[in-house]
């Protein structure tokens, strides 16, 4: 007799290989623009990406089903969420931003999330959330310290949070888009219009001496095209279909620590005391933030 499990929860498997390969972008990333300058990076990752959701949207769901205005709001927050967010955040690697505290930056951004919608959409926002981000943000700040300098600098982290910013907005962009959308086919429309602009910026800023290591450099594209971005994308739909919208939002809390792991095993990054009790204060105040949307676990 087949066992049923309640609306809400999550099945384990997928809910952490989705945590795993949302974390290993934070490693991939900085690992990349070691080889490859952002931009280029960037460019090649969503030319891949591309090729392969267009491929996988035609052959799992047909042809493409969508209205001119709905394929521009799709086309828009895509530009948003993928050239300006991950633009803002490899400049931010290139420049010296740690991958656990780029984690942290992003791991607060369904907080942000809540209290943007609050100020521009007029949405209610609980004191919950409130206290949450609060907490999130101080723990980042723990983390930093007052060293600014060892974080990267202040280009470094100007950046960091900008690209959690444009996230968020790019977030509450994919809720004026509406459900209507195949995800596949938008996330595929996403990936298409973020390659041209950021192929633009490659070649005026980075020339075509932008590959340093052609080897570890088409490795990072490769797994950020296909680990990060296609299988990612595979798990949340996964994750959506049993948890709801927020499936993927009510995981963030556990990045941060997961990429702190990986990037010690990986980057060779390490975090003293301090930061170590910056990482909890933040980890709880996501939790607490995102705590009332959060699915449950089952095996």
């Amino acid at each position: 007799m087949p066992t049923t499990r309640a609306v809400g929860t999550l099945p384990l498997v997928p809910a952490a290989a989705f945590v795993l390969v949302w974390s290993s972008g934070y490693i991939s990333g900085p690992y990349g623009v070691e080889h490859v300058a952002p931009f280029t990076l960037l460019a090649l990752r969503f030319a891949v990406a591309a090729v392969l959701a267009l491929v996988l949207a035609r052959a799992l769901r047909g042809p493409l089903r969508i209205d001119r205005s709905t394929l521009g709001r799709v086309a828009l927050t895509g530009v948003v969420m993928n050239a300006v967010q991950f633009g803002a955040m490899y400049l931010a690697f290139d420049a010296g931003l740690g991958a656990t505290l780029a984690s942290l930056l992003h791991a607060l951004t369904p907080v942000l999330t809540a209290v943007l919608a609050a100020m521009f959409l007029r949405e209610s926002l609980s004191r919950r959330q409130v206290i949450g981000l609060v907490i999130g943000v101080t723990g980042v700040l723990i983390v930093l310290g007052p060293d600014v300098q060892a974080a990267g600098g202040p280009v470094a982290i100007g950046l960091g949070v900008f690209s959690a910013i444009t996230l968020s907005l790019g977030t509450l962009g994919q809720r004026w888009i509406g459900h209507g959308p195949d995800p596949i086919w938008s996330a595929a429309i996403q990936f298409t219009v973020s390659a041209p602009p950021l192929a633009v910026l490659a070649l005026t800023l980075e020339g075509t001496q932008a590959v340093s290591d052609p080897l570890r450099g088409g490795i990072a594209v490769a797994f950020l095209a296909i680990v990060n971005s296609i299988v990612g994308l595979l798990l949340l739909g996964a994750l959506v279909r049993r948890g709801g919208a927020g499936a993927g939002s009510s995981l963030f809390f556990l990045s941060p620590p997961v990429t702190a792991v990986l990037a010690w095993i990986v980057l060779g990054e390490t975090l003293g005391p301090l930061e170590l009790i910056g990482l909890l204060v933040a980890v709880v105040g996501v939790a607490l933030g995102t705590r009332g949307a959060a699915p449950r676990l089952v095996a």
